[in-house]
């Protein structure tokens, strides 16, 4: 990333500013009552048209501005079991490495041989696409 750990953390976990650069989501926003990303606060975030519109809610269980934010999905949409991720954030001369890291399961079980890996491929193109969205944003 062209800017600090610091500065791409905030503008990550920046909810009223997350459309600005996020190709991904077509909303974004904190729900059940909390005004500010932290350990646990939760959130939501919806897909654009193209990815069905799913809505995932996720609570953070770690949140340590500048270095660390990992969430765990806590609602059920369609086709996702499970879901959770992690972002880490090292500084680095001219800028910092964010390294981001999920893991999730698929429903129907029945269809899980097919459908996780179909979507660990989009999953991991849309993260890289994000990424070098929120690095443009940055520049």
């Amino acid at each position: 990333m062209p800017r600090s750990s610091a500065e791409v953390f905030d503008l990550l976990h920046n909810y009223s500013r997350r459309l600005e650069w996020d190709t991904l989501l077509s909303e974004a926003r904190l729900t059940r009552g909390h005004s500010e990303a932290g350990k646990g606060a939760t959130s939501l975030c919806v897909g654009k048209p193209f990815f069905g519109m799913i809505g995932v809610e996720t609570e953070y269980l770690a949140f340590e501005p500048g270095r660390l934010a990992a969430v765990r999905m806590i609602n059920s949409p369609p086709f996702f079991k499970t879901f959770a991720a992690s972002i880490r954030h090292v500084d680095m001369p001219g800028g910092s490495l964010a390294t981001y890291k999920l893991t999730f399961s698929s429903k129907p079980e029945i269809f899980r041989w097919s459908l996780d890996p179909t979507m660990l491929f989009y999953l991991r193109y849309e993260t890289k696409k994000r990424l070098e969205a929120l690095a443009r944003f940055l520049r």
